[in-house]
């Protein structure tokens, strides 16, 4: 299982699209988070229970214990164990969601593209940028 760690950067709640079920957490580039931009993005969300700054993310799968705990307090379907994603390491933050993913990309060479999880813009882009599947 692949997970998604960025300790020591600052992530905001960036974007939540209700209609289509999308969640967007973002890491800007500043003098304390370095010069690249990073964008999660979570699809189909059912749940989430969030906080709106984190300081530094990591993305997993909640455990057997963890699940059993929001199963009982949010009455999350059984079934939906693997589809329950933690947001910190000892955090009660949590998404329920397909697999999330996530991209990064020097700011500097992003021009004037403001979001990397842009549907009018290419994928990849004409500048240098990685990209990932958590889980």
């Amino acid at each position: 299982m692949t997970d998604f760690t960025r300790e020591g950067r600052d992530f905001i709640v960036s974007r939540f699209n209700p209609s289509h079920r999308q969640l967007f957490l973002t890491s800007e580039a500043t003098p304390t988070n370095g010069t690249t931009k990073i964008e999660v993005y979570f699809g189909h969300v059912e749940l989430m229970f969030l906080r709106p700054f984190y300081d530094g993310l990591h993305i997993r799968r909640a455990t057997a214990a963890e699940f059993g705990v929001l199963h009982e307090r949010h009455s999350i379907p059984a079934g939906d164990d693997a589809f329950t994603w933690m947001l910190e390491r000892d955090g009660d933050s949590f998404v329920v969601a397909s697999n999330p993913s996530w991209r990064e990309a020097e700011y500097a060479l992003m021009g004037d593209r403001q979001w990397l999880y842009d549907p009018s813009q290419p994928w990849p882009p004409e500048f240098p940028a990685e990209s990932g599947l958590v889980g």
